[in-house]
């Protein structure tokens, strides 16, 4: 058992918000018990997660996606009364970690992604660094942007959208988790071959076809499935707290 004040410490410490300019609050958004035995990670702070959540006997609930954005309406109605009744009546705790899970350079969601798909991180590139460019971690090439796509839908489990299914070797790969198309011209930039992430945007599409650099979108959800467990099952471990990955499946 550990006192919710030593978990946000925890938190915070690893993954540092205060270095980062994010699009909500980092860190406690919900308090609930004072103290805390289990700790249930996932993706979205969703009503589902939290019903599944409660159903575990969690004290904690740590995620990526948060209840609360920079500049949505601050009224308590609808879907946001429902998840945040639940949260107070069972006197759960919500930690929410948003840019800093996706750039610790181990546990966080572009590391974790990367790590899934075999590649090692040798740069990063974009606003914030939050972009990564590297290669397998075998050094060797994909034969053609259509085994690249393969691999990830493979390793993902999901269909992947791939635009311009370059024929030559794609040796450097850049990625950024979640909905990062933005980042597609820093990572052509940067010299990378191909560009994974989660959501595929109408500019992007044409720029990929006239830079000859391939797109690979597979999925916002699929692509930040890694980080929150990771990073929970850290802290977890430091308290020896009981720690459960519940994933609510998304088909964005």
């Amino acid at each position: 058992m550990t006192q919710r004040t030593d978990l946000l410490a925890a938190f915070d410490t690893l993954l540092q918000p205060e270095r980062f300019r994010d699009f909500g609050p980092n860190g406690l958004q919900v308090e609930g018990c004072a103290t805390v035995q289990k700790i249930v990670s996932g993706v979205t702070a969703s009503r589902a997660l939290i019903e599944a959540a409660i159903a575990a006997n969690a004290g904690a609930i740590f995620v990526h996606h948060g209840l609360f954005w920079r500049g949505q309406d601050g009224r308590v109605t609808g879907w946001m009364k429902q998840r945040l009744a639940l949260l107070l009546a069972h006197d759960i705790n919500l930690f929410a970690y948003h840019l800093p899970l996706d750039a610790h350079p181990e546990l966080g969601n572009n590391a974790q992604l990367g790590l899934q798909l075999g590649l090692i991180v040798q740069s990063r590139f974009g606003e914030q660094d939050l972009g990564c460019l590297g290669e397998r971690i075998d050094g060797t090439a994909f034969d053609g942007a259509q085994l690249l796509a393969d691999h990830v839908a493979f390793v993902l489990n999901r269909p992947v959208s791939l635009v311009n299914n370059a024929q030559k070797a794609i040796k450097k790969i850049a990625w950024c988790s979640g909905g990062a198309q933005t980042y597609f011209e820093a990572a052509i930039a940067a010299g990378a071959d191909a560009f994974i992430t989660g959501e595929l945007s109408e500019p992007q599409a044409h720029i990929a076809r006239e830079c000859g650099v391939a797109y690979i979108a597979c999925g916002h959800h699929a692509s930040e499935r890694y980080g929150a467990p990771a990073a929970a099952a850290h802290v977890a471990a430091q308290f020896g707290l009981a720690h459960e990955f519940i994933d609510i499946d998304n088909p964005a």
